[in-house]
């Protein structure tokens, strides 16, 4: 047990950007996001034992915690709040990082008014994640993501343009 514990231990810190991220997506508090970081930590290590090694580790992960991030938004039936959200998805250094920092502003203000699913697909694209690979994450055909992601982008622009966040 402790060998398995040490195992889990090793691979969620290894991995403990998809955490941060998916609670980025879905939650605009801290205290929240710090409260579904928990929540997918404890679904982790809840299901790792039947975790199986049929696909790596972070596909896995990424699975259970947006699994995990859906239904934790719905049962909390927390409402999404468009008020400050500060920086925290990637470090940015470099001389213009107020204009960087004010433009993440406004796209996680976009990503807040989309729906759980619609979150999900968006978080899974910026992660360099193919349509199969969406597919695959959403329990979804690859053809079915593929129409979601391009109306999910259509959606999120329109709502940058219409809150006059055009960059």
């Amino acid at each position: 047990m402790k060998n398995l514990e040490q195992e889990f231990l090793q691979l969620l810190e290894n991995h403990k950007g998809i955490l941060h991220k998916i609670s980025r997506m879905y939650m605009d508090n801290p205290a929240d996001r710090n409260d579904l970081i928990q929540e997918m930590s404890y679904q982790l290590w809840k299901s790792y034992q039947r975790f199986e090694g049929k696909s790596q580790f972070s596909t896995w992960m990424y699975r259970v915690c947006l699994n995990t991030a859906l239904t934790f938004f719905k049962k909390e039936d927390k409402k999404i709040k468009t008020n400050e959200i500060r920086e925290e998805f990637d470090q940015i250094e470099d001389e213009d990082s107020t204009q960087k920092e004010d433009q993440l502003k406004h796209f996680y203000k976009a990503v807040q008014s989309l729906n759980g699913v619609e979150k999900a697909i968006i978080f899974l694209y910026l992660e360099g994640k193919s349509h199969k690979e969406i597919s695959e994450n959403l329990g979804i055909s690859e053809g079915n993501a593929r129409v979601k992601l391009n109306r999910t982008k259509d959606k999120l622009q329109q709502i940058i343009k219409e809150n006059g966040y055009e960059f």
